[in-house]
């Protein structure tokens, strides 16, 4: 199958990357074409539209790595909002569309309201980003100015915090910094790969038990 875009369609094979010049108003009728369709992943940056159509794993790993950080928000009695899917824009400047996005600290600025102002609402306090096919790129959030970015790619999770106007590599996460967030992702991860997501989801709970108490 070949990829095809344009004003009208979008067709692209599982695993495609498209990368096209655009101006704003091109990503806005391309936005538009693809109506309620979440698929492809489309962002904007600098000119450029980025388009992905992604592979069975990159939901898997997706739906995975969200449930980990669910599951330790849950074990901390934290309170939180998390979207999927959602397109955070602002305009002429950028579109991107993060895997998942957690609001843990920030939850009240933005609870029970059906549409997030990105220029004047705060962001996600953590987003997610699988990365399968080398469409994801952690600055494309310093628009948003996002604290926090999970990169998970090749079976490794990077963690990213904002600092000024960059992204530092971090090795723990600000809002679980007691735990080894490499091993607990890797553990999973291989039960995952072994048997399923929700034994390795379950394994967790399990594990958070017999030694985080």
């Amino acid at each position: 199958m070949f990829a095809l875009v344009s004003p009208d369609k979008i067709e692209l094979p599982a695993g495609a990357l498209v990368r096209l010049p655009a101006t704003w108003l091109d990503y806005q009728t391309l936005s538009r074409q693809r109506g309620d369709n979440s698929r492809p992943k489309i962002k904007y940056h600098n000119g450029e539209v980025l388009l992905m159509s992604p592979l069975p794993k990159h939901g898997r790993d997706a739906h995975l790595i969200a449930n980990i950080i669910t599951t330790l928000l849950d074990y901390l009695g934290r309170e939180y909002e998390a979207f999927t899917p959602v397109t955070m824009a602002l305009p002429e400047t950028s579109g991107i569309e993060p895997d998942y996005s957690f609001y843990i600290d920030h939850w009240p600025a933005i609870a029970g309201k059906a549409r997030i102002d990105w220029v004047n609402d705060p962001p996600p306090d953590l987003v997610l980003e699988i990365d399968v096919t080398s469409y994801s790129n952690v600055d494309d959030y310093l628009p948003y100015k996002v604290p926090e970015i999970w990169l998970y790619r090749q079976k490794n999770l990077y963690i990213y915090w904002l600092d000024n106007q960059e992204y530092i590599p971090r090795h723990q996460s600000q809002y679980f910094p007691n735990f080894n967030l490499q091993n607990l992702v890797s553990f999973c991860g291989e039960i995952a790969d072994n048997r399923n997501s929700s034994m390795a989801i379950r394994q967790l709970k399990q594990h958070l038990e017999d030694f985080y108490k």
